[in-house]
């Protein structure tokens, strides 16, 4: 009986090509789409899988309160917490400290290589987090002052074949450091990529101001703790106020300090903290995709679904001769099962291919990097079986349950057969996918527009023909001030360079400096509020066209900018301090840090960050010697030319250090990559959603003509016209639009108006973002049901009506 089944099936599916074919085509395109979000979503969540002790990992997250009110939360906290909450909880086994510090140049004899990713690590390291060296002592390697590991990729490319152990290297050009490990290079999926680890007792060694161990006001120390097994982490934080009171006894009592875990596994998608070691992913967008995943192939589930009962009639015969002649239900339920089974095969198949060939498109509209070796991964057939055996048996059970049940003696005296119920879920699984589609259209117009808005908006300073060349990594220090004042004096002779200016900050980063306890000197310590602040030279405000609301601008003739302290706030920043008109705050010294500083001018806010996030309270303080970004203003005339007199100038001072530059209006767009390539996911995708339902639309409709014939030759003989019957076709299929888009939109106004919240600035749900998507959708459904009414229309009614 089973080869029986399977020739029948195939015969069919042959039979019935143009059936088949939209059949397999949905469900393969389906399959394919999900198969590669699947494989998207599971490298966003295999963050730290590889990490042995990941369960027992956490972070220590530090967050600042001002009167109750959320002001500050760290992924770098303070440096003290590491040690002395290992003293105070048994349920710590171990911890291990972590400082990302800048960009490095380490040499060894006549090789340089810049390392970008460049940590400080407590001993512990290698015990704690999954990070095999390929040579050294893990428990040694980062114990003893002025050493350093090394990546694989580094190691080799200072060395070549050379064994590195022992080996001293140069930190840029002057300090020495011997290596004592080299590990493998770090996979892709962690948040902690470092390229060089040197060790935290050269931190305490050469870098400490005070003593990092007792520092509990001292921030940008990441701290990773290995809970025991068996440790409740909830319990274990519950016991951090002990000691949060204790060392934090003498603060204000306006403001708290307060710790909490995150662990591990958690923090790329759900942590978007200051300082962070890297740009985070995003859960919600994950799941969202996994949502579209499970629209596209749902949607050509519900396809098959519909063709194969639309198709019940023309098969109720077949089911009459089987059960006259003793088949029972049970196997007939077999039959039509195998038939699913045999299509799902097929589309499996052509998924695979379907995959392979859109890899590459794939990556370049994610970002990630899949290859053919994903082949070779266990995950991507298990989910690909899943889908077989869910699709196969979700498709295919529902029509193998109607096919059986027909009774051979209505069907073989040739009565019709009653279709209501079938009917009306054909029609309900319509409704479905379109307002699935409809969703997901007004969803992806929505974040179209959000990414428009953010782009279009006025940033409150000018970053267009301007040059952001990186601070230099090697310096004298003793006349690195001079050096780049030299540097700065000489670009501004050369004609096609109009301002420079040297900050520690560019627009488009967020300041990872905090200034707590910043008030009016006249005020009391418990007055205190929260600032962001980044230093900057004289020119700073006139060159990124910064607008003058109160005040002045740091000034050379006023001796007391530089030699007193003077800073320029944001107007946020003044209303935090209690002014509510900018003039008033002119003059006034505030206390900060451990000096004072007056105010010398007030801006307009300005976007320091890209729209996402609300103005901050910001404060600008002056740092003539400042080591940070050179901004050159440039004019738009010969590019290319100017940016290689720079680069000469460059050489000329700075002989040693990397030349490397970037314009600040594509550096500053970075922000908005992520939010872009998920706007081009989330098109892509969607446009497959609705050519998976418009496949199935075109084969139901193909269908419902070809059973209405006659009925569409009786109504031409009665003098109908081929509109008349395109209307007729049409409006079934439309009314089902309508009532997909009632469904739809209230849906849609209320996932969008949720995602909306996540950005500070977003644009206004206006009612094209619904209309268009129903317009678009009632026009492709016309498109696609025309195609087949009006070639119904147009045939001769004597063809149709000859056999009666």
């Amino acid at each position: 009986m089973l080869k029986n089944y399977v020739k029948i099936a195939w015969r069919n599916i042959t039979r019935n090509k143009v059936f088949s074919g939209i059949n397999i085509m949905g469900l393969a395109i389906g399959i394919a789409a999900s198969l590669l979000i699947m494989q998207y979503v599971a490298f966003e969540w295999s963050y730290e899988n590889f990490q042995a002790k990941g369960d027992r990992i956490y972070r220590v997250k530090q967050e600042r309160f001002e009167k109750g009110q959320l002001s500050t939360s760290w992924a770098a906290g303070a440096y003290a917490v590491g040690n002395h909450f290992k003293q105070a909880f048994p349920e710590i086994e171990d911890y291990v400290k972590l400082i990302k510090k800048n960009a490095v140049m380490l040499g060894y004899q006549e090789n340089r290589v810049k390392v970008a990713s460049y940590y400080v690590a407590s001993d512990s390291y290698f015990s704690i987090f999954s990070t095999p060296l390929i040579s050294g002592d893990a428990r040694t390697a980062l114990k003893e002052p002025n050493t350093i590991v090394l990546s694989e990729n580094i190691a080799h490319k200072l060395f070549g074949q050379e064994d590195p152990i022992g080996k001293i290297v140069r930190q840029n050009d002057h300090e020495v450091l011997k290596v004592t490990g080299v590990y493998r290079d770090m996979p892709a999926n962690t948040h902690l990529k470092a390229d060089a680890i040197y060790s935290y007792a050269t931190f305490l060694d050469r870098e400490k101001p005070g003593d990092p161990e007792t520092a509990w006001q001292w921030d940008g120390c990441l701290t990773y703790l290995l809970l025991r097994p068996g440790t409740d982490a909830q319990k274990l934080e519950a016991k951090f106020s002990s000691l949060e009171n204790l060392y934090y006894a003498n603060q204000p009592k306006e403001f708290t300090t307060r710790y909490s875990l995150q662990p591990l596994k958690d923090i790329h998608l759900y942590s978007h903290l200051m300082m962070e070691t890297e740009t985070n992913g995003q859960g919600n967008t994950v799941y969202l995709l996994m949502g579209i995943a499970l629209f596209i192939v749902v949607i050509a589930w519900i396809n098959y679904i519909n063709l194969a009962t639309a198709r019940a009639i023309n098969r109720a015969v077949e089911v009459g001769v089987r059960k006259a002649v003793g088949s029972r239900r049970s196997q007939l339920v077999a039959q039509f099962m195998i038939e699913s089974v045999i299509l799902n095969s097929i589309a499996v198949v052509m998924a695979l291919f379907l995959v392979v060939f859109f890899i590459p498109l794939f990556n370049s509209v994610t970002g990630q990097q899949l290859s053919f070796s994903l082949m070779y991964d266990l995950t991507f057939w298990m989910a690909l079986g899943g889908l077989f055996v869910v699709g196969s048996f979700l498709s295919g059970l529902y029509p193998a349950f109607v096919l059986s049940r027909f009774k051979p003696v209505v069907v073989l005296k040739g009565k019709a057969i009653s279709s209501r119920q079938g009917s009306t879920l054909r029609r309900s699984l319509v409704v479905v996918q379109f307002a699935a589609s409809i969703f997901l259209l007004v969803s992806m117009f929505t974040v179209f527009k959000q990414i428009q808005f953010m782009r279009s908006q006025q940033l409150g300073f000018n970053i267009a023909q301007t040059l952001v060349v990186k601070p230099p990594i090697i310096y004298t220090d003793s006349t690195r001030m001079q050096q780049q004042q030299a540097f700065k004096e000489q670009l501004m002779h050369e004609t096609n360079i109009h301002s420079v200016t040297v900050s520690s900050l560019v627009p488009g980063e967020a300041s990872p400096w905090n200034a707590g306890g910043v008030r009016l000197i006249e005020q009391n310590a418990n007055e205190g509020k929260q600032f962001r602040f980044f230093r900057v030279d004289y020119d700073f405000v006139p060159a990124y066209h910064l607008k003058l609301i109160a005040g002045r601008n740091f000034d050379r003739n006023f001796g007391m900018d530089e030699h007193q302290g003077a800073a320029i706030f944001n107007r946020t920043g003044i209303r935090r301090l209690g002014f509510d008109q900018p003039e008033a705050a002119i003059g006034k010294r505030i206390a900060f840090f451990q000096d004072t500083v007056q105010i010398a001018g007030v801006v307009e806010d300005f976007h320091q960050q890209s729209l996402h996030d609300a103005y901050e309270p910001l404060i600008l303080c002056l740092a003539p010697g400042v080591k940070g970004y050179i901004s050159v203003g440039v004019s738009p005339d010969n590019i290319s030319s100017t940016i290689a007199t720079v680069q000469r100038n460059w050489k000329t001072f700075f002989p040693v250090s990397p030349f490397e530059y970037f314009f600040l209006d594509e550096h500053f767009d970075e922000q908005y990559k992520a939010d872009q390539r998920f706007g081009k996911v989330f098109g892509v995708f969607t446009a497959l959603a609705i050519l998976v339902a418009c496949l199935g639309l075109f084969g139901l409709a193909s269908f419902t003509i070809v059973q209405r014939t006659k009925e569409i030759s009786i109504r031409k003989i009665l003098g109908a016209s081929v509109t008349e019957i395109v209307r007729l076709l049409y409006r079934e299929f439309a009314v089902l639009i309508v009532i997909a888009f009632g469904v739809a939109a209230p849906l849609a106004w209320f996932s969008t108006t949720q995602w909306l919240k996540g950005y500070a600035f977003r644009t206004e749900l206006y009612w094209w973002l619904f209309a268009i998507p129903f317009v678009l959708v009632l026009a492709i459904a016309f498109l696609t049901v025309s195609f087949q009414s009006i070639r119904a229309a147009l045939v001769n009614p004597a063809y149709s009506l000859r056999s009666e």
